[in-house]
């Protein structure tokens, strides 16, 4: 096995030169740094002081989280598709450009109806950027390796978390008045270097390095090119087994989102921590969360797609459970321990199966159709939690509703045919 990570020749020999399927990957997971980390939960960290510098209510909150989504959403589900027709490098590119500039833009608005177009914004770069990347493994890494190398990836949101949770609070206890301000102009040059990153270092498949995918030597009789042109569409659209992913991905992105969004509000502003305190927790988790993809991603690879999302589901939901029942520090850290180790296995294990399902060429393309579903569940989320908030004055039942749908996705998981990887 450990040889494998050098490049095959076309005559089977090899050579003992990193496989460039690795560079990829390295590039990919800062990406996902960028365009998910900081640009999605990044907001979390900054949401009491936006709400009290634009005197937003939960249900303002929860609106900005939506459009942000809504954003993710569209270009999620042409993302993958325009990847596949156009390739993968430019869209990244492009989406970690907008991702940048708008989160500096977010910084330097002064309204409401400003920061709610340039959340917007934010998310449709991030939907160009992310869903390409996942889709781009695919490409470069073998069915022996597709499942580790998107855990891998995902831990680029892990990362985000750990150099976030403990400096953004500080920042905001420096600059009382601007400190969010402040943070959005970093969390914006730090992705528009990651665009140009991109730009020099992605490629779009291993032939145009000369390669094979990492695992398989080169095919020199196939040909990108044509193949571009006869991509079954069908297969993405129309298939059954595309669509029960789909509607998994729904309850994953309706139900973690709550938790993320809100995690930072909920325990200043219900639970009584300090934002530094609230900042660690949030960094636990963040190292906790730094394996979690590796691991269920390498899981899945063995032990099969279906089995892993039911366990990793089943965690999550008593994640959220512990979170809204038991808001007491022991309680608290389990449930952030319990995210922690599996917040991001469940795009991880997507990203994997829509490989196996409808092969690697097709995969950006299914991945980002359902994430249409994720997508529709995480533009919801927020808004329904935060409506809940105002109505009872907690986010408990808000929470408890996450631990209801993700429970719901362990059982949905139990019903992949076993033929399915």
């Amino acid at each position: 096995m450990e040889k494998e990570i050098f490049v095959k020749q076309p005559d089977g020999s090899q050579s003992h030169r990193i496989h460039y399927a690795w560079i990829i990957l390295a590039v990919g997971t800062f990406m996902i740094v960028g365009s998910l980390g900081l640009a999605r939960f990044g907001y979390t960290l900054l949401l009491p002081d936006m709400q009290a510098a634009l005197g937003l209510n939960n249900t303002g909150a929860g609106g900005l989280a939506t459009a942000n989504l809504i954003g993710y959403l569209l270009l999620a589900l042409v993302g993958g598709a325009l990847s596949a027709r156009f390739g993968a490098r430019v869209v990244i590119s492009i989406g970690m450009l907008c991702v940048g500039s708008a989160m500096i833009f977010t910084g330097l608005s002064g309204s409401y109806w400003q920061v709610l177009m340039w959340r917007a914004i934010t998310g449709l770069g991030s939907g160009a950027s992310n869903v390409p990347v996942m889709g781009l493994l695919s490409s470069w890494f073998g069915p022996q390796f597709r499942g580790l190398a998107t855990g891998i990836a995902v831990s680029g949101t892990s990362i985000a978390l750990v150099v976030t949770g403990p400096i953004v609070p500080r920042i905001l206890l420096a600059f009382p008045e601007n400190g969010w301000r402040i943070t959005w102009y970093l969390f914006g040059g730090f992705s528009l270097l990651l665009a140009m990153l991109g730009a020099i270092l992605l490629r779009n498949t291993p032939r145009e390095r000369g390669l094979g995918r990492l695992g398989e030597g080169v095919d020199i009789h196939s040909d990108d090119t044509a193949t571009r042109d006869k991509l079954q569409w069908h297969l993405v659209y129309l298939s059954p087994r595309v669509l029960h992913l789909g509607a998994l991905y729904f309850t994953f992105g309706f139900s973690y989102i709550i938790y993320a969004t809100f995690f930072f509000r909920y325990l200043v502003g219900e639970v009584g921590y300090s934002s530094i305190a609230a900042g660690n927790l949030y960094m636990v988790m963040g190292w906790f969360s730094m394996v979690c993809g590796l691991i269920w991603g390498t899981l899945s690879d063995h032990i099969g797609r279906r089995t892993a999302l039911m366990l990793v589901f089943e965690i999550q939901a008593a994640s959220f459970g512990l979170f809204a029942l038991l808001p007491k520090p022991a309680g608290l850290f389990i449930s952030a321990v319990l995210f922690g180790l599996t917040a991001w296995s469940i795009p991880a294990i997507m990203a994997a199966a829509c490989g196996d399902v409808v092969g690697h060429r097709l995969a950006p393309a299914a991945l980002g159709f359902i994430t249409l579903f994720m997508g529709i569940g995480q533009s919801t989320g927020p808004s329904i939690a935060g409506i809940i908030a105002d109505k009872t004055g907690s986010f408990t039942s808000a929470f408890l509703l996450a631990a209801v749908l993700a429970f719901i996705g362990g059982v949905g998981s139990s019903l992949i045919r076993p033929s399915d990887p």
